[in-house]
């Protein structure tokens, strides 16, 4: 029976997996935004989770306690100075799983994994111009006759 058991093994090692997390974590906070595979994504939600509740504490057990795991004084200085300020009016769902589709290799499926509140910064982006030529009015190419089928 897996009572109190929890969590995905992800046909790894113990010491496997607890890398794993850590580089993955380490990623999230330096890109806020990675693609990986749709199990690893959903338990990498938990733990990135719990990273920025620590971040929302902003004590010096708590910063003590987030470098323990990641092993990276830029990645605890942005998550608590950066990101862990954007979400003090937020309790939990820090971030938020988008499937992506397949991979193509092995047909695993592909997940992005980013923090949310980002919706201002993807707004912002310019729209694409048109070409001077539509704009101007200038005559369209001709369009092309279907082959015959036959």
């Amino acid at each position: 029976m897996r009572h109190l058991n929890s969590g995905r093994k992800l046909n790894r090692t113990s010491a496997h997996r607890k890398a794993l997390f850590k580089n993955m974590v380490l990623a999230l906070i330096r890109h806020e935004r990675i693609t990986t595979t749709d199990p690893k994504a959903k338990e990498l939600r938990r733990i990135a989770d719990r990273m920025v509740t620590l971040g929302k504490q902003n004590d010096l057990a708590a910063r003590r306690r987030a470098f323990a795991f990641m092993q990276s004084h830029e990645a605890v200085k942005k998550l608590f100075d950066e990101i862990a300020p954007r979400f003090k009016e937020r309790n939990g769902g820090y971030t938020r799983v988008i499937k992506f589709g397949h991979r193509r290799g092995d047909a695993a499926m592909l997940s992005v994994i980013e923090f949310t509140g980002n919706e201002e910064q993807s707004k912002s982006k310019k729209p694409r111009k048109r070409s001077a030529a539509k704009k101007e009015g200038a005559p369209a190419e001709k369009p092309r006759r279907a082959a015959a089928v036959g």
